[in-house]
């Protein structure tokens, strides 16, 4: 008994001893999965992940002012390939993690058509997307509007979130009648979670593949590539499929 007390004494240490922080870049759009999934990782590792959310453009551009970051998780694939590029991020490290879904949303129930039709039909006085500049998600309704030959007649009535959580707040407070979100913001276990949505097809928008990335900052970090490996993991998959998100 002494014996195997003393084993599980030491593996108890040893754990401890691995154990760490890791400061993590997120884009905005993934906050609510990636709580989930720093929970479930801190459990299984004893690992920290401190997580940091914003836009992707705005989280790119303090790693490049020297913000700690260790790890990223865009909410595109250009961004983490441009922080390479420039020397911030370690060489061969970078992983598609998950591929996002554009949604047409309103957080009043039967507002949003099951076809988007509402977005021709009009009848609003604010159409909610996130700064295209620096969301990916913005960028991604931008086009739709353009393949649909919307933008003209809609630009007027367009507010601006400074990333996808803000424009998600415009709608769920009614400040906008309606707003393109990440599906991953209304999206429970296959179910929208409240309000109308219009899931918008595929071809209307460039596929929104989010990569992560190691940043230099993270290198040495054993916690760091702990949670690099863990976001591919069955469990953290699915986490993320429950909020809608593809592989």
């Amino acid at each position: 008994m002494k014996r195997i007390a003393g084993l599980l004494a030491t593996l108890v240490l040893a754990a401890q001893a691995r154990a760490g922080d890791v400061q993590v870049a997120v884009a905005a759009n993934f906050t609510a999965p990636m709580q989930k999934i720093a929970a479930q990782f801190e459990q299984d590792t004893g690992n920290k992940a401190v997580l940091a959310f914003g836009a992707t453009g705005q989280l790119s551009a303090q790693i490049g002012n020297g913000a700690p970051f260790e790890l990223l998780l865009a909410a595109d694939d250009a961004t983490p390939l441009k922080l390479e590029q420039a020397g911030l991020a370690v060489p061969g490290t970078r992983f598609t993690y998950a591929i996002g879904k554009l949604v047409l949303w309103s957080a009043r129930d039967g507002y949003v058509d099951a076809h988007g039709e509402v977005l021709r039909k009009g009848g609003f006085a604010h159409l909610a997307i996130a700064n295209p500049k620096t969301a990916p998600y913005g960028a991604a309704a931008l086009e739709t509007l353009n393949k649909l030959k919307l933008y003209k007649n809609l630009a007027p009535r367009l507010v601006q979130g400074e990333n996808i959580s803000q424009t998600q707040q415009f709608v769920s407070t009614g400040n906008a009648e309606l707003g393109f979100v990440a599906l991953s913001q209304v999206w429970r276990d296959g179910k929208l979670s409240a309000g109308s949505a219009w899931i918008v097809p595929s071809n209307l928008y460039s596929p929104i593949r989010q990569d992560a990335v190691l940043l230099k900052k993270g290198d040495a970090n054993p916690a760091a590539r702990a949670l690099e490996t863990y976001l591919k993991s069955n469990k953290a998959r699915a986490i993320m499929r429950a909020y809608g998100y593809a592989f």
